[in-house]
């Protein structure tokens, strides 16, 4: 390989890293919007539901957003299934070349929950958060115990214990 091909092959993959690590792991989650200006979107952190009274979104440099289940007013879950066309340009670009197709027909979900509620002042609020594979099946049913309330399933979204996540 020569330097151009090297130096043009690391200029495609520091281009596409965003897309390729742009799924949350393990137990994270992230703010993709709403209307919180405090949080910047993409913004990583930990969802904690610990708390009998409130729900904790703590990221970095000791920054929260803590929000009471009483202010929750309604929650709705969803995924989006997309292909690994990113993924599949930046391998097949770097090393496979041809022989990274497969990973085309390969997918990837990503996991959002959305609450709207009430801020101090009465006004409505939301924010979305985009949770990890592994937290979903948990922070669902423990949402709907302290809040009271079922977490609307957006259409094509398989209800917990049947899905695939």
């Amino acid at each position: 390989m020569t330097t151009k091909q090297l130096l043009g092959n690391m200029l495609v993959l520091t281009i596409l890293s965003p897309i390729l690590g742009a799924a949350v792991r393990g137990d994270k989650a992230a703010y993709i919007g709403g209307t919180r200006k405090d949080i910047k979107q993409g913004q990583e952190g930990v969802l904690n539901l610990d708390d009998k009274k409130e729900l904790v979104f703590s990221y970095e440099k000791g920054g929260a957003f803590r929000l009471p289940y009483e202010k929750i007013k309604s929650m709705e879950f969803g995924q989006k299934v997309g292909r690994r066309v990113g993924s599949t340009i930046a391998l097949g670009i770097t090393t496979l070349g041809i022989g990274a197709l497969p990973m085309l027909f390969s997918k990837k979900k990503k996991h959002f929950l959305t609450l709207a509620y009430t801020n101090e002042q009465g006004e409505n609020e939301a924010v979305i958060l985009e949770l990890a594979k592994g937290i979903v099946r948990t922070t669902i049913p423990v949402l709907e115990a302290r809040t009271g309330k079922k977490v609307d399933l957006e259409e094509g979204t398989a209800k917990q214990g049947k899905d695939k996540t």
